[in-house]
């Protein structure tokens, strides 16, 4: 029996940029996606050709690569999401946009589509382009080209535009922000530098030492069994299973028992959202009262401790933040954190992280994350077993020090063929991520640092505007990723800019019709990974480095193009009206194929001349790059900070890890929320959250919200074979799949809702709704729901409805503090009813009507919001 017509390779990795993991085969039969499985690196390598590595920990444990890729479920369900019932199928128009008339922005997230031809498309695109480029200049059109996609690099997914606005007079790019690194972003490097993004960035060797020297490792918010899933493969759980083995205790920090601490965990703390740096404070308390700190390595590895000694002693505010201070804000009990306390003094004790959740994307999450490097240091980090590491993103910006594994002995990139712009790339026009709704007002801006994740720690104290001296501000909006409702800050509120009467034109350009593609005027549909060739890399998945000779498998579904065929397409249309957009095609391609970049790609990726067969690695579809000789003889993480700081300084002004940042207190003298120690930080720069708090008694639960189990973000929410799984949705009455809210058996009885009931999650700023999960993996007076749900919205806007359960919607606008500009989408209050869908669909009959194809099995269906389908 024939199975397969061809196979072919690619990374699968939702990374984006030009960066990827997760290589898998994909077989092709009768001209379809067949299947997708883990490549098996034995059917062309050897061992010893791969400079195998094996690492040994304690009791002759050992972990190694393996020969084959660790695909994760979504790789594997990949085919589904390409064949998914919300692929664009065509070119469509909003029914009442008349780029020549009446506009009717208010109608966008309401009015239904019609079909029309990509010429039809594209002419009516051009000449948009050329209106704004008349009438207010280059820089009044955003592009809004970043966050998580699929790594493509030639067909980039996002920022394609920016080749061919470039080559017209400019743009403005939304700058994306530290998103999974917020509070390390703008509190932590301040504390120990480690740019880019403020976590550990030496690593090296270090998963073998905590293997051989350390007892307990803090999951402090992390979840490795999910949130690497999309960028990393198994290769972490592999290795936290190892370090089981090796005899290590698993404690983990969290207000959920997420999914490692089902697996993994010894011990369980279930701290309130937002509330570690409580916790961390009653612990430092605990080592200064009794002693127990590194009193030798903190006067000659840090700077400032008796600043932070000051405050937490009470000496500052009259309050100690003892255990006891601590109890009723963390919600951990006095005596456990004494408990944990005192083992962390006593034994070797490592962090973990795998970013996102609570502890890093709340308000002020600065200050966790400066409390976590001070606790660190107050306990020797550097020293054997105590250390910081992490279970994804390996090679982060392609810095090899960020690994805890075996190098590859090159880290390839797809720079070469790469055709969007980079994170921190771009012109002097841009805009923070966390902003865009304020600048698709047409307001006027203004705040500190770039706010990107590639941005050095000093760049945290420019001072930027928006719009710049002359400019217009934002007329149009381009889209290559129309997932900010469900993923950022403030949903609702961006549903409102974008039916703003000052965004004249929103053109998005995507695989599938979700969440902020049912705003715009015109919408492109474009190829997934399967449908072009491509050129990719595999540098996060643990094992070895790789690159991918990414042949197209499929045709295109429908009418797609891929991103960068489609901006061509539109750069025809605009060379019609000659001046700067003659020629503009030619100058944005340089007249180069696919196979041609492909080719580039390969050849400037960093595999050195004498290891590179451009037709036999076209031939396989990848090429493995092997260990690094000599890796073991490498430093290991912080050790050389340890045994001399003076010969091996931190990224800090003073060298030293600052519990004390001259810089912040300089910089920033009136910043009440992130001045120069950490603190407990209560309210403040539009956060009211706590359980403290008036509106408690409105809303009284804290909301936590994770990265998805069965998504990537706002990806795969589609996926049939994922939907199967019963944790995935909640079927209400209606026979509608609602997004699961988790509730502690008390608090689910205290509002009287059972499990499978369908409930309202609410705040001042509008409600989702959502499907109940009674369970004890959620602690009392907090509830869990993942980000990232399709939405489907009954009410638009600020006080909205939204029957999908993207939980975003109603987190706050605020950014993490007034002078860092994160995202704030966990860990804030909201209230919880039980409603009664069908009275819903009465008072909403038109919008719950609207779903006619819709089905639970896979979720909507593009068909509904195209007239006439």
């Amino acid at each position: 029996m024939i199975i397969s017509e061809k196979t072919v390779v690619h990374n699968l990795g939702l990374e984006s940029f030009g960066g990827g993991a997760n290589i898998v085969a994909a077989d092709v039969l009768d001209g379809r996606l067949a299947r997708i499985r883990p490549v098996h690196f034995e059917n062309d390598y050897t061992k010893e050709e791969l400079n195998y590595w094996t690492i040994t920990g304690r009791g002759g444990k050992t972990l190694e690569p393996g020969m084959k890729s660790y695909t994760p479920p979504f790789p594997l369900v990949y085919k589904r999401r390409t064949y998914s019932k919300n692929r664009i199928p065509y070119p469509m128009k909003r029914v009442d946009w008349n780029p020549g008339g009446d506009r009717h922005p208010e109608m966008r997230g309401t009015s239904k589509y019609e079909r029309i031809s990509w010429d039809e498309a594209c002419e009516i695109i051009a000449k948009e382009i050329k209106r704004v480029h008349d009438e207010y200049g280059p820089n009044s059109i955003l592009c809004q080209a970043d966050g998580h996609g699929e790594s493509k690099a030639i067909n980039t997914p996002h920022g394609c535009m920016t080749r061919l606005l470039g080559e017209c007079g400019g743009f403005t790019i939304q700058n994306r922000n530290p998103d999974s690194w917020e509070g390390w972003y703008w509190g932590a490097k301040h504390a120990w530098g480690m740019d880019p993004v403020g976590q550990n960035t030496h690593s090296t060797n270090t998963a073998q030492d905590i293997a051989q020297h350390c007892d307990a490792l803090l999951y402090w918010g992390c979840d490795l069994e999910t949130t690497t899933w999309g960028w990393g493969g198994q290769m972490a759980s592999r290795m936290a299973f190892w370090f089981e083995d090796c005899g290590i205790k698993n404690i983990a920090i969290a207000p959920d028992c997420n999914y490692t601490a089902v697996v993994h965990a010894d011990k369980w703390f279930p701290v309130f959202p937002n509330t570690d740096a409580a916790l961390q404070l009653a612990i430092a308390y605990v080592w200064m009262t009794e002693n127990t700190y590194d009193r030798e390595y903190i006067e000659t590895h840090s700077d400032g401790f008796d600043w932070f000694e000051y405050y937490v002693l009470g000496n500052e505010d009259g309050v100690p933040k003892s255990p006891e201070w601590a109890e009723p804000i963390c919600g951990i009990p006095a005596y456990r954190i004494k408990a944990l306390a005192r083992y962390w003094a006593s034994h070797a004790v490592s962090i973990a992280h795998c970013n996102g959740g609570s502890f890093i994307r709340a308000a002020f999450a600065h200050e966790p994350a400066r409390l976590e490097v001070y606790l660190l240091a107050m306990q020797g980090v550097g020293k054997p077993g105590r250390i910081s590491i992490k279970y994804i993103e390996w090679v982060l910006f392609g810095m090899s020090s960020c690994s805890p594994l075996p190098l590859s002995k090159v880290i390839p990139n797809t720079a070469a063929c790469y055709n969007g712009p980079l994170i921190g790339q771009g012109g002097d026009s841009f805009v923070p991520k966390v902003h865009i709704h304020k600048a698709l007002r047409g307001e006027k801006l203004e705040w500190y640092g770039h706010g990107t994740a590639a941005d050095p720690r000093a760049d945290q104290f420019k001072h930027f505007r928006f719009p710049l001296e002359g400019d217009a501000g934002v007329k149009m909006l381009w889209s290559d990723n129309p997932a900010f409702t469900t993923s950022l800050n403030g949903g609702y509120e961006f549903q409102d800019a974008l039916k703003s009467e000052n965004l004249e034109f929103y053109l998005v350009q995507a695989p599938w019709f979700e969440d902020d593609a049912r705003f715009a005027d015109i919408v492109l549909p474009i190829c997934t990974k399967f449908e072009v060739s491509d050129f990719g890399t595999d540098n996060d998945s643990g094992q070895w480095s790789a690159v991918t000779f990414e042949e197209a498998a499929i045709d295109a579904v429908g009418e797609a193009k891929s991103d960068w065929i489609a901006v061509q397409e539109i750069g025809r249309a605009l060379e019609k009206f000659g001046g700067v957009y003659e020629g503009v095609v030619q100058r944005m391609t340089k007249g180069k194929t696919i196979e041609q970049q492909v080719k580039e790609g390969y050849e400037a990726c960093g595999i050195p001349e004498e290891d590179r067969d451009f037709e036999a690695f076209k031939k396989r579809g990848y090429q493995l790059i092997p260990t690094e000789e000599g890796w073991e003889d490498q430093p290991v993480g912080l050790a050389p900070f340890a045994e001399d700081p003076a010969a091996n300084p931190l990224e800090t002004p003073t060298g030293l890890i600052e519990f004390y940042s001259q810089s912040l207190a300089t910089m920033f003298p009136d910043d009440e929320l992130r001045g120069p120690v950490a603190h407990w930080r209560e309210s403040g720069d539009g956060h009211d959250d706590r359980r403290s708090s008036d509106r408690a008694k409105k809303y009284p639960f804290l909301i936590v919200s994770n990265h998805p189990r069965w998504r990537v973000h706002a990806e795969f929410d589609d996926v049939e074979w994922l939907r199967e799984i019963q944790t995935c949705k909640v079927i209400g009455p209606d026979g509608y799949a609602y997004e699961p809210l988790w509730m502690h058996p008390t608090d689910a009885a205290s509002v009287g809702v059972a499990d499978g009931d369908v409930v309202k999650v609410y705040n001042e700023r509008g409600s989702v709704l959502g499907g109940v999960r009674v369970t004890e993996r959620i602690r009392p007076e907090v509830v869990y729901m993942d980000h990232g749900a399709n939405s489907d919205v009954i009410v638009s806007g600020v006080g909205g409805l939204d029957r999908g359960g993207a939980i975003n919607l109603i987190c706050p606008t605020a950014t993490t503090s007034k002078n860092a500009d994160g995202e704030v989408t966990s860990g804030y209050l909201v209230g919880v009813e039980k409603v009664d869908v069908f009275e819903l669909a009465a008072k909403y009959p038109e919008e719950f009507n609207r779903n006619r194809y819709y089905d639970a099995s896979y979720g909507q269906d593009v068909r509904d919001y195209i007239e006439g389908a």
